[in-house]
């Protein structure tokens, strides 16, 4: 795993691939003797998790940053139009039980 990544770049599904080969690096690491180089292993490990989880929760807060940054854009329009709201939330439902109910036939 390569610690020099850019975290903005760095996709959900590269960080569990990372986290996937560091999970079954330490496995093999258990499972063979123990040796003089156990100690390096073991912190060369200790490294490469400390900075999958700065990169998970950088991550997380990057998410979560853009998650309320909508939901606030959607408060404040909703706000502004509750009637258009009300008309497009009830159109999206008549639709939707409109296709359920055709499926269930």
């Amino acid at each position: 795993m390569k610690n020099n990544k850019d975290t903005s770049t760095l996709t959900p599904k590269e960080l569990l691939h990372d986290l996937q080969a560091l999970v079954v690096e330490a496995e093999k690491m258990m499972s063979e003797s123990i040796s003089e180089h156990t100690a390096d292993a073991v912190s060369g490990l200790r490294t490469r998790y400390d900075a999958a989880q700065e990169r998970l929760s950088d991550l997380y807060a990057s998410a979560r940053t853009k998650v309320v940054a909508g939901a606030k854009r959607t408060d404040t329009a909703i706000r502004e139009n509750p009637y258009q709201a009300l008309a497009i939330a009830a159109g999206a439902g008549l639709i939707v039980g409109v296709l359920l109910g055709r499926r269930s036939k």
